[in-house]
């Protein structure tokens, strides 16, 4: 790798991290995510940013898979199960190809699309039409349909839009603050809408350095990084067409106003005082709407036996109670969120300001 320069990756990593280390512990990760965190910085130091969607953590905790792990297998039981199946399946036939289809995730993810095109009102912005996922991060597993590429995230991002749509019909959305924002998939999608939308992704490091990089591979997208507003006091909300990547001690720097706040699955890794925080700053800047991706059941506790886990589970109520002046439009598990096979519920909430 060459030396390091201010818009190098790694650098981006390494200051976010050195400034997160003197920070108060309503902005650190939870505990849920420290050992994680950890991991995924040591992989990304020592396979690089451009493989970010190939590693092991990261595939685990913020790089949705249809395949191995999405899918609760392995790589290697995959290809121990092809193995298998090759003596009355053989390469080629229909058979093989069918089988193949749901080892990979493929058939998931045609699932998944079906359930996208018959939801989409097209006649209300955003246009969705022409969405297609960029390859950057090396992804292994991005399905191409209809000439257009879509990985788990991808289609989970366009699931939660087209509800919004769905339930709210035409709305003045035009600013975005999504708080977790993952590898940055939101924002790509609502660059790629050609509809000038302002998007802000708040999150921890080193997910927050991997969505600037991801971002900002990202022909035309106009991305303002955290090297920018390091240590700036007022912190304004991106104008139309423009992005920006803070970490969780900036928020109560940023100044304006947001149409939407957004979070998908992370809140339910955290503790309630820490998403108490992170509503109270949506509705501090004007929310008029808040999505939610929540599970039902609330995440399992944190135990000897199972470490991976929270104090405290999140439930809807807690939601409910922590969004006074917001009443709960809709629900919704299937089809724009998920069941899984244990009888467990992946929820959309939808929440309208009263």
């Amino acid at each position: 790798m060459s030396a390091l320069t201010a818009t190098d990756p790694l650098c981006l990593l390494e200051q976010m991290q050195a400034d997160l280390a003197g920070q108060p512990e309503l902005y650190r990760p939870t505990e849920f995510w420290r050992a994680a965190s950890a991991r995924i910085a040591a992989e990304l130091r020592a396979d690089g940013f451009e493989n970010f969607r190939r590693l092991e953590t990261a595939r685990s905790f913020f790089v949705p898979s249809y395949g191995p792990p999405g899918n609760m297998l392995t790589a290697a039981e995959v290809a121990q199960i092809e193995a298998l199946m090759l003596a009355t399946a053989p390469r080629g036939s229909k058979k093989h190809a069918t089988l193949l289809e749901l080892l990979s995730g493929r058939a998931w993810a045609l699932s998944d699309y079906r359930v996208f095109l018959a939801g989409d009102r097209p006649e209300i912005a955003p246009d969705l039409s022409g969405i297609s996922e960029s390859a950057e991060g090396n992804p292994p597993d991005v399905f191409e349909v209809d000439g257009r590429r879509f990985s788990r995230s991808m289609l989970n991002y366009l699931h939660g839009l087209v509800f919004i749509k769905q339930v709210l019909g035409e709305t003045a959305i035009r600013t975005v603050l999504e708080i977790g924002g993952g590898f940055g998939t939101l924002g790509e999608i609502l660059h790629k809408t050609g509809g000038n939308y302002a998007y802000v992704d708040v999150d921890i490091p080193p997910t927050s350095a991997v969505a600037s990089y991801y971002l900002g591979q990202i022909p035309g997208l106009d991305l303002v990084n955290y090297e920018e507003t390091r240590g700036q006091g007022p912190i304004p909300v991106p104008g139309a067409g423009r992005q920006l990547v803070i970490c969780p001690w900036q928020l109560p720097q940023l100044t304006g106003v947001v149409d939407l706040v957004w979070n998908y699955i992370s809140f339910q890794e955290m503790e309630p005082d820490v998403v108490r925080f992170y509503l109270e700053q949506g509705r501090r800047l004007g929310a008029r709407y808040v999505l939610l991706r929540n599970l039902r059941e609330g995440k399992q506790q944190r135990s000897a036996q199972s470490p991976l886990g929270v104090a405290q589970p999140i439930l809807g109520g807690d939601y409910d109670a922590f969004l006074p002046g917001y009443r709960l439009a809709a629900t919704n598990v299937l089809p724009f969120g998920y069941r899984t096979v244990d009888g467990f519920h992946s929820e959309l909430r939808l929440y309208v300001r009263a």
